[in-house]
């Protein structure tokens, strides 16, 4: 009987946990996903503004094509300053997903040794960062080097 009632209370936790996790879903972004894709690019960035983004600007390359640049929104909403394609952003965390791909795929094509230090790669950094002749590849990409968050830097936000 004990046990039943333990299952019990474990449904329940889970259950709970499972609608408290809710508050933590970007619906903007899940919004964005379950609407129908817009007929052009353009209309799509256009919809994302409404959906409740600052500003979105979207760069297309496609091979043998000239490249394309698709703007809405604000580059910064304070100055009334339209979203444009020469700006720069802070992309934040996604940027790891990049480096992760751009990594294995310089590892299988054997440009790149996971096991190699920074110092090997860039010798420039031996005297400029700490440890650089031990930190391997495998660390950086793991987030295990033991450097510090330069984003944690004083005013780097600003």
């Amino acid at each position: 009987m004990a046990g039943q009632t333990k299952k019990s209370v474990f449904r329940i936790l889970f259950l709970l946990a499972g609608v408290c996790s809710l508050y933590f879903v970007p619906w903007i972004l899940v919004k964005a996903w379950i609407r129908p894709l817009p007929d052009s690019v353009q209309e799509q960035v256009e919809e994302a503004v409404e959906l409740g983004f600052e500003g979105v600007v979207v760069y297309v390359d496609e091979k043998g094509e000239k490249p394309q640049s698709y703007m809405a929104g604000w580059h910064n909403r304070e100055t009334q300053e339209p979203a444009r394609d020469s700006a720069y952003f802070k992309i934040g965390s996604i940027k790891k997903l990049y480096d992760a791909v751009a990594v294995t795929k310089l590892v299988k094509a054997g440009v790149l040794s996971l096991d190699k230090t920074l110092a090997d790669y860039l010798p420039a950094l031996a005297g400029k960062i700490e440890n650089a002749a031990q930190i391997t590849v495998r660390q950086m990409v793991q987030h295990r080097s033991g450097l510090p968050n330069y984003t944690d830097t004083p005013n780097f936000w600003a």
